[in-house]
């Protein structure tokens, strides 16, 4: 936009505008000059108006003219003055109207140019953080990558360490498959010896305990007859003791029978605590038979689990073996 134009080129302008019969404006001035700001333009235009009321002014002496003609004419000009005195008056209502939408569109647009000024260095500090923050990721990513590449050395190593290791584990795996083989003879030969000795425990309690119910069955029978005869003992004396009751004539010899009974009772009653003795005793002993019977089956399942841990032992250690070997051939 054009500015500093000289006063004197729009007085022109606006002379020329007037001579066409059109009435000066900042847009008509502005086209006729063909430059120039409408704010230069609207100041320069008023200075000219001011200028024009007083040239119209220092034309109403007319000397040379008949009084009545020149005052006739004289009325005739300040009609015409305040008819364009009128004119102008719009004209610059209507230029500062202008003027003012034209400075409020500036004020607007200045305003919009503030913020955009406001945005653009809000947004150069942002790149500014961006660049520091990228910067920094930058950075630390270099320092990742150091680490990376030290970890990759140190991978390096550890390969080559667990190259030698690897040879290493066969020569034991090969040892271990060697011992392997010889703890699962081993806990063959131990299933067999258990087996074996349990097989014979086995038997010599089955043989315990038969011998053991035959010899309570022979005291039971014993114990059946020896209450067999207690009760008839029992059943003897209540009759010798009625017969006594009925019969007190009888009493003396009644009396010496009683003594005669007694002793074979208690003799009856003495077998028959002896045969519950021995029943006792054969009970226990069965008991103990069976205790080791137990005994002898706890250690046939702790000798088949030992057996179970050797295999699982093994497995284990075949393990890592096929692990190793897994990794071998992929190189």
């Amino acid at each position: 936009m054009a500015v500093g134009v000289p006063e004197n080129d729009v007085f022109a302008a606006a002379d020329a505008v007037l001579a066409r019969g059109e009435r000066p404006t900042v847009e008509r001035v502005r086209l006729e000059l063909g430059r120039g700001s409408p704010a230069r333009v609207g100041a320069l235009l008023d200075q000219w108006w001011e200028q024009l009321a007083g040239r119209l002014r220092g034309e109403t002496r007319l000397p040379g003219l008949p009084t009545e003609v020149a005052q006739a004419f004289v009325a005739i000009w300040q009609q015409a003055t305040l008819l364009a005195q009128g004119v102008a008056e719009q004209a610059l209502a209507a230029q500062r109207q202008v003027l003012m939408e034209e400075r409020e569109q500036l004020a607007a647009e200045q305003e919009q140019l503030r913020q955009e000024a406001v945005r653009g260095r809000l947004l150069a500090a942002e790149a500014v953080a961006a660049r520091q923050a990228i910067e920094i990721r930058l950075g630390d990513l270099e320092q990742l990558l150091e680490q990376r590449l030290t970890q990759i050395d140190d991978l390096r190593q550890q390969r080559e360490q667990q190259g030698s290791q690897v040879d290493e584990a066969r020569q034991d795996a090969v040892a271990l498959r060697q011992q392997l083989q010889d703890s699962r003879a081993q806990a063959e030969q131990l299933r067999l010896d258990q087996e074996h000795y349990t097989k014979d425990v086995e038997n010599r309690a089955f043989r315990e305990i038969d011998r053991a119910r035959e010899e309570t069955k022979g005291l039971a029978a014993q114990l059946k007859e020896a209450n067999t005869q207690l009760l008839l003992t029992h059943q003897a004396l209540q009759t010798s003791q009625t017969a006594l009751t009925e019969a007190r004539e009888q009493g003396a010899e009644t009396r010496a029978q009683a003594t005669a009974l007694r002793p074979q009772v208690e003799q009856w009653r003495q077998v028959a605590a002896q045969a519950e003795e021995q029943l006792q005793a054969v009970q226990q002993r069965l008991q103990v038979t069976q205790t080791e019977l137990g005994t002898v089956r706890e250690h046939a399942a702790a000798a088949q689990a030992r057996a179970e841990t050797l295999e699982q032992h093994l497995k284990q250690l075949e393990r890592p073996t096929r692990a190793r070997k897994a990794p071998s051939k992929d190189r």
